[in-house]
């Protein structure tokens, strides 16, 4: 039996054109989370590809939107991680920040949820989002904003788009980084989880139902009930093996 490969576009915005905007972890987080799948999807997956875009700007996000719809086939996982800022518009409409985005023109200089959920909905194989962005507006300090998220993160597990969300936050909570923890607090737990503290089962195998409880309790113990990440997932999803320790 062929082992399936293992498709990892990982995208984080630190450096921002707009110095009020920048972060300290994000594209930090982007390299550490594709550390961790590297290492521990060897046994698992036939390989294991990754395409990290530190500070990516517009143009390298669709770039690697595309190069991830491209290479996934129906036997594969592909996984979306986005750290960063990301902004709801007058109408509502959410937007990813990149590296060269203008607040001021989201729709010329962002990149739309609408393109984000194309590519993942139309990815041929299982899909997986690790969704840590917020709004810009009233960012201070290691605040990520406070973006309403819960829109993407439904709309994006419905049956008809089929993407397990892992999202950092819910509602308009913030999302928080911390030099203590050397990433944002929703990173810092995942990594945590992948490299084996969600093994609940003590079976040797992470799944996708797994890191839900432990990314929950987690943050809420480094942020002190500060943030609170939601797991999403389609009911028509079965549960499955994300990596193997």
């Amino acid at each position: 039996m062929i082992k399936p490969s293992l498709y990892v576009l990982a995208i984080g915005v630190s450096d921002y054109g707009d110095d009020t905007l920048d972060l300290r972890f994000a594209a930090k987080d982007a390299r550490d989370f594709s550390r961790v799948l590297r290492r521990r999807g060897r046994k698992l997956y036939r390989e294991v590809v990754v395409r990290i875009l530190p500070d990516a700007d517009g143009d390298g996000v669709f770039d690697g939107l595309d190069w991830l719809r491209r290479e996934v086939t129906a036997k594969d996982v592909g996984i979306l991680f986005l750290a960063g800022h990301g902004v709801n518009d007058d109408d509502g409409d959410y937007y990813f920040l990149p590296r060269n985005a203008d607040t001021r023109r989201l729709r010329r200089t962002a990149i739309p949820y609408f393109d984000v959920k194309k590519t993942l909905s139309n990815l041929a194989g299982k899909t997986l989002a690790f969704i840590d962005t917020c709004h810009s507006g009233n960012v201070m300090g290691r605040r990520r904003g406070v973006a309403d998220i819960n829109t993407v993160i439904n709309d994006l597990a419905s049956a008809e788009n089929g993407v397990v969300v892992f999202a950092s936050s819910s509602g308009r909570q913030s999302s928080l980084e911390d030099a203590k923890w050397g990433n944002g607090a929703f990173t810092k737990a995942l990594v945590e989880g992948l490299d084996g503290k969600a093994d609940y089962t003590k079976d040797g195998k992470i799944t996708i139902n797994q890191p839900d409880l432990w990314l929950s309790e987690r943050v809420k113990e480094i942020t002190d009930n500060r943030q609170t990440p939601t797991t999403t997932k389609p009911e028509t999803i079965p549960d499955f093996p994300v990596v193997v320790l």
